[in-house]
């Protein structure tokens, strides 16, 4: 019985290491070649390793960083990711504590809305969204927020809430009986409690907002503003010229950010999901 265990392990090692090297085969591919010149990019050395002749160094992140905004892209990026992820992590978790300590009818209804919210396809909705971010004046970098805040708020509600039902209701009546309002129990009390779901919350909701192309293209004034998955689609060029190696080079510039957040929160990652999928 051991040794099928212990075989039964290491299978399942190779196939997740298998998987694993056909998950990191791309981003390494766009690494090699974001640093070869642009004529070895498109001929059969794209799947080398550059070479004296191929090696381009780091003129096509120069080229990238200089040329059509990118670090403008890159402030844009920043504040849609930063205001979306704050109104997230703050409204939702407000709105799942509210839910699960207030039990009745309407927060039941509730609950249930923010998880069918979680099924409806983004394609059904797109074209009015639109129209309404114009009416609404929601198309700028500085509040659409608040459309993303709309679409994040299902899961989050759903991790929130689930972890919060662990939370022993005997700790906010003792912070009542000490004197706080619910507000105070909220900040002071229920907050620090939900860092483990704060931090994974952030992190997916961080990922998905930095890596959104579709909504910001359909919400945004392309003319005024870009954020990084929109720019890198006009390294393409518009006369049929394809600029690979900065366009592969920005997508390196973009990727780091995100892996490291990814990497300074993995940690709580499992634990918040775990927490708010099982105890909800």
């Amino acid at each position: 019985m051991e040794k099928r265990r212990k075989l039964s392990d290491h299978i399942w090692t190779i196939i997740l290491a298998l998987l694993a090297v056909a998950y990191c085969y791309p981003v390494f591919m766009i690494l090699i070649n974001s640093f070869k010149k642009e004529r070895a990019i498109g001929t059969g050395s794209i799947f080398k390793l550059p070479s004296k002749e191929t090696f381009n160094g780091l003129a096509h992140y120069v080229s990238a960083i200089e040329s059509q905004g990118f670090l403008k892209s890159l402030g844009f990026s920043l504040l849609i990711t930063i205001t979306s992820v704050a109104a997230i992590l703050l409204f939702c978790s407000m709105c799942a504590w509210y839910i699960t300590r207030v039990e009745n009818k309407f927060t039941k209804a509730l609950y249930y809305l923010f998880v069918f919210s979680m099924v409806v396809p983004f394609q059904m909705v797109m074209f009015t969204l639109s129209q309404t971010a114009d009416k609404l004046g929601l198309n700028r970098p500085f509040n659409i927020w608040i459309i993303y805040l709309g679409f994040g708020a299902g899961l989050a509600v759903f991790m929130f809430a689930g972890f919060m039902k662990s939370i022993p209701l005997e700790i906010e009546e003792a912070s009542m009986i000490d004197g706080c309002n619910p507000i105070q129990t909220f900040f002071l009390i229920v907050l620090p409690i939900l860092k483990p779901t704060l931090v994974s919350v952030g992190v997916l909701e961080a990922m998905w907002v930095w890596n959104d192309y579709l909504l910001p293209t359909l919400v945004l004034d392309i003319r005024k503003y870009k954020t990084i998955p929109m720019l890198i689609q006009y390294f393409r060029g518009g006369y049929g010229k394809v600029a690979m190696g900065p366009m592969m080079a920005s997508i390196m510039l973009t990727i780091i950010p995100i892996v490291i957040v990814y990497l300074a929160g993995q940690k709580h990652i499992i634990k918040g999901v775990a927490a708010g999928a099982v105890k909800g």
